[in-house]
């Protein structure tokens, strides 16, 4: 008896906190209801379009860019461009004072001229070489004729050739004796003063003529004249130099070999004299056979004159002024490609070494920027999509731009995992600048009439997405719902749980979160959760 007592006591308590609860529980929900109408934001359902983007950071590049830097050392003498001028491939930036030239320059600049001339000769030979080709003909020929029937007139004319042979012979070993006994008198050595002088006051007016006249001896046919005239005064000078010094010191070993070489020249040409003498006055088929051997070369070379330079010929030429134009290269700097000059480092007047930086060339007839995307993301991209670009640098400022590369290796950082990149912009303009800062929004789909909601009016219940939606009465309820393409700002809503218009509660007052999200009244769902929760 007791224990039914304490059973029905029980059950009456229980049925007293039940309904305490209920009568609460809709108290404190009518109370929201009215705080949430009077002090919460709401929006309504609505359809329209969704744009979805993929936001990254990257900065601005040129589609070609270049450091220009000295390949040699002196002064600046002419700096031909300014910052933000056009420049074509090619274009000589800045050139070297000529007087700051090293003297490797200076005989690349010779080389350039004597090699271009080499060449031209190849193409068009002077009336020079071809006269010179035809007296070798014709002389082959008379030699060969004198050979096969000896005159008079030829054998006087071989006697007249060992005379002079024999005459050279004796001033070589005349030479020879002068080193044993003495390079000169004071007379030879006080001539050999005055020589040099004249020759160095000469060099010193033609430099000052040179350096007067302006351009490039390799382009300016008036400044290479000047520089032939100036490397002429050089030349006569220092062989007035090595008289004066020749008379003035004791003979070198080298002079002595040269000298000494001279001395077996000429023996050589007295010998060959003597035997072509005695072969007009005896004839030999030795003899003849040379003779015609020397003809059919001097044919040869006449006819190679006059059909023109072989391939190799040429190929030969052209390699050795290439070669020269290259060491003389390295006194200017040249355009490396059509482009914009982004950056100067020098200016007249500086004195350069090798490496030292020049210029800074830029090809701005398109921009880039190169963005990180994560990998998260980086399967909804796609070449060809439309993007929207910024740039901290330029306020209130919006560009375009097309997605052209994607990388298809991913790059680690910290451990996040993201993929090169390239966006083209495709509407620049003056302010946008090579290494800019700029944020980009590539534009994934867009789709026109959708159902969707503002993010920020999206609950989340440990990965469960749902809104609260006041009802007709004023009464909150919560609504679990499936969401598709989502952008910054706004999610498609898929599921049919909400309609359009309906009003959905942004920002509930502080409590009623604490509390913990309702039951879904309209989904079903409550059903689902009462299963899960029932022990």
């Amino acid at each position: 008896m007791k224990k039914r007592k304490w059973l029905v006591v029980a059950a009456i308590i229980l049925v007293v906190l039940v309904g305490g609860f209920l009568i609460i529980r809709q108290a404190l929900v009518s109370r929201f209801a009215e705080n949430a109408q009077a002090a919460s934001e709401t929006v309504t359902l609505e359809r329209g379009p969704l744009t979805t983007m993929i936001g990254a950071t990257g900065s601005l590049r040129s589609a070609q860019s270049a450091v220009v830097t000295w390949q040699t050392s002196g002064k600046v003498g002419q700096v031909n461009f300014k910052l933000g001028q056009l420049v074509t491939d090619g274009d000589v930036l800045a050139v070297l004072a000529p007087d700051s030239l090293s003297q490797s320059i200076l005989q690349a600049q010779i080389d350039v001229i004597n090699a271009q001339k080499a060449l031209d000769a190849l193409y068009d030979p002077d009336e020079l070489l071809l006269a010179q080709a035809e007296q070798e003909v014709e002389d082959a020929q008379q030699a060969l004729e004198d050979l096969l029937n000896p005159t008079p007139l030829a054998i006087a004319q071989a006697e007249k050739a060992v005379l002079d042979a024999q005459e050279m012979l004796d001033d070589a070993q005349a030479d020879v004796d002068q080193l044993t006994l003495g390079r000169g008198s004071d007379e030879q050595i006080a001539l050999a003063q005055a020589d040099y002088l004249i020759a160095q006051d000469t060099l010193d007016i033609v430099q000052s003529q040179y350096n007067k006249v302006p351009g490039d001896p390799t382009e300016d046919p008036a400044k290479a004249l000047a520089l032939t005239r100036l490397e002429d005064a050089k030349t006569k000078r220092d062989r007035a130099l090595a008289v004066l010094n020749w008379y003035l010191g004791e003979p070198s070993e080298t002079e002595v070999a040269e000298t000494m070489n001279a001395l077996a020249l000429a023996q050589a040409q007295l010998d060959e004299a003597q035997q072509h003498l005695a072969d007009l006055r005896n004839p030999t088929p030795p003899a003849i056979a040379l003779a015609q051997a020397h003809l059919d070369k001097a044919k040869d070379d006449l006819a190679d004159l006059q059909d023109g330079p072989s391939e190799d010929e040429v190929t030969i030429a052209q390699t050795r002024l290439t070669q020269a134009r290259a060491a003389l290269k390295q006194a200017s700097l040249t355009a490396p490609f059509d482009g914009t000059i982004t950056d100067i480092q020098i200016m007249q007047g500086d004195l350069v070494s090798p490496g030292t930086l020049a210029f800074r060339v830029d090809d701005l007839s398109s921009l880039y920027v190169d963005l990180m995307v994560s990998e998260v993301d980086i399967q909804q991209v796609q070449a060809g999509q439309p993007v929207s670009i910024t740039f901290d640098a330029i306020l209130d400022q919006e560009y375009t731009g097309m997605v052209t590369e994607i990388g298809q290796v991913g790059q680690s950082s910290q451990g996040v995992v993201s993929f090169p990149v390239t966006v083209q912009l495709t509407d620049p303009d003056a302010l946008v600048k090579p290494g800019m800062t700029a944020v980009a929004n590539i534009l994934t789909s867009q789709v026109e009439d959708v159902l969707q909601l503002p993010n920020r009016a999206i609950q989340d219940d440990n990965g469960k997405k749902f809104v609260y939606v006041i009802g007709a009465d004023g009464d909150i309820q919560t609504v679990y719902i499936q969401i598709g393409r989502s952008s910054d700002v706004a999610s498609e809503v898929i599921s049919n749980e909400l309609s359009e218009g309906d009003i959905i509660l942004v920002n509930p007052p502080d409590g009623f979160s604490m509390m913990g999200p309702p039951r879904a009244v309209r989904s079903g769902i409550d059903e689902v959760h009462q299963q899960e929760d029932t022990p």
